[in-house]
């Protein structure tokens, strides 16, 4: 919930205004009016124009790769992020490293397992704000497990009205996660490393607009 500051009396003390009132019997002074609180509002994320994306070490290099099907919702009021929230569901079987032969593996039960699991979901829970800096507290569900993730972020801003008269909020996050921690485990041990890293760094850039 936002704080409000509370209004002054100006150049008038308190202990003045007071008495002016005692003094005029029959009128009494008015009560302070209560000040309504504003709620969040729903902004759907505009994924033609967001990006869910990932890299993992691949032998001494890295591979890249993103989802083409995911959506999802937060819930903020741009004044006040504290109090916001957001919601994404991911599909996993729309991976994309642009190669489709990874990709077909990488939807195996080696790895997402997407028959079984068509789906990843984030759900958070609190939210830590510094300026334009943000934490987000939350939840990643992936092959049937959750687990703790924050996000580490950065509000854009707001844009009042885009060209087809919309509210328009933006964000960059960051966060990396252990693919072991999800069951998600497969590997192949060469003589000095193993063929694919553990840790997968996930950076998402999202476009919600106002409904």
């Amino acid at each position: 919930m936002r704080k409000r500051s509370v209004a002054t009396w100006g150049a008038i003390p308190v202990v003045a205004v007071l008495a002016l009132a005692a003094a005029r019997p029959g009128v009494p002074a008015s009560a302070p009016q209560p000040v309504d609180s504003v709620d969040p509002a729903t902004y759907v994320i505009d994924t033609v124009h967001s990006e869910l994306s990932f890299r993992i070490r691949h032998l001494i290099g890295r591979v890249a790769g993103n989802f083409t099907e995911w959506g999802g919702t937060l819930r903020l009021d741009p004044s006040d992020l504290s109090g916001g929230s957001v919601e994404v569901t991911i599909q996993t079987a729309s991976i994309n490293t642009l190669n489709e032969q990874r990709d077909a593996h990488l939807r195996s039960p080696d790895f997402f397992a997407a028959d079984s699991f068509p789906t990843m979901t984030y759900r958070s829970n609190r939210v830590e704000v510094d300026g334009d800096r943000i934490k987000v507290y939350g939840d990643l569900t992936l092959r049937g497990v959750t687990r703790p993730v924050v996000l580490d972020g950065r509000y854009l801003g707001r844009l009042e009205a885009d060209p087809w008269g919309k509210e328009r909020v933006a964000f960059l996050a960051t966060t990396t996660i252990n693919r072991q921690d999800f069951g998600v485990s497969y590997n192949q041990a060469l003589e000095t490393m193993t063929m694919i890293g553990d840790e997968v760094e996930i950076e998402i850039a999202i476009e919600a607009v106002k409904q």
